[in-house]
């Protein structure tokens, strides 16, 4: 993935998928399915944006804006909804753009005209107004300055639709900033490493990696790497008000669990409260304009 993506949901939670085929190797393996199979859940993830949109504006989004959007996964399953669902999709690496427009865009048919793949900086002004627009995985954290993160905020505020809403999400909890390792086998062959490698209480700067393991012993390291400033999620709040979004709503994901993993079910919790002494924790910040 470009430099900007961090695992979707949290490393505790992100569902796992059954990978087929060959059994993986760090010589024969594809960084980029290993990512899509190990961290992304687009179903999940379009189903709980489409319905939260709906309860939060009254209406349903049709275009759909993903800023760092990688391989474009979570936009081609947004398109499938029907007909008149529409996307933009915006990163800056062309290598993982054309992987994504040759493995996930263009295997959808005629739907793939509802794509538009853009190899642009997430500022710049997208080809209509976006009813939804989202930054997943944590991927705005690569705006390190304050100034420049309300930048941004702003410039999505301006360029979406009446009516329209901004989702992001973050990730905190006492181990949220411990600089370790941890692991999560995969369906198929391999395991998945979170690496927090190092962060710095005095700036936020936080630098993390991702590595994949084999079942021959042999690893892929530091497939993707992420240098990112650790912000805290009343910092988030307030720069997204500073913005001029006008309701700021914050989405905890709950757990069910005995060891206290999320179960992917996303409840307004504006305090945050049942996560104040999780290991631990996922949250979306939904943003209307």
């Amino acid at each position: 993935m470009p430099q900007s993506r961090r695992p979707k949901k949290s490393h505790h939670t992100a569902t796992a998928k059954r990978a087929r085929g060959p059994k993986y190797t760090a010589r024969t393996a594809d960084k980029y399915e290993l990512y899509q199979l190990a961290v992304q859940s687009p179903e999940s993830d379009v189903e709980f944006l489409s319905k939260v949109f709906k309860k939060i504006t009254g209406k349903t989004a049709k275009h759909f804006r993903e800023d760092f959007c990688g391989t474009a996964l979570l936009s081609t399953e947004w398109v499938k909804q029907g007909r008149e669902y529409t996307a933009e999709c915006y990163d800056l690496d062309p290598a993982v753009l054309a992987w994504g427009w040759a493995r996930n865009v263009l295997p959808l048919g005629e739907a793939s005209d509802r794509i538009a793949l853009h190899e642009a900086d997430v500022r710049e002004k997208g080809d209509r107004p976006a009813d939804l627009r989202v930054a997943q995985n944590f991927s705005y954290c690569i705006f390190k300055e304050r100034k420049t993160l309300l930048d941004y905020f702003k410039r999505v505020r301006n360029e979406l639709a009446p009516g329209g809403m901004f989702a992001i999400d973050l990730y905190g909890g006492f181990e949220a900033l411990e600089e370790m390792e941890e692991e999560r086998k995969i369906e198929g062959g391999f395991t998945y490493v979170w690496d927090q490698a190092e962060y710095l209480p005095g700036s936020g700067a936080y630098t993390c990696h991702i590595h994949f393991r084999f079942r021959d012993g042999s690893e892929m390291k530091r497939a993707f790497t992420y240098e990112w400033r650790a912000w805290s999620l009343p910092e988030i709040r307030d720069v997204l008000n500073e913005a001029g979004f006008s309701d700021v709503q914050t989405w905890f994901e709950q757990s069910n669990n005995e060891d206290g993993t999320g179960n992917g079910v996303y409840k307004r919790d504006e305090t945050g409260k049942t996560c104040r002494n999780c290991a631990g924790w996922v949250a979306y910040v939904l943003s209307r304009k």
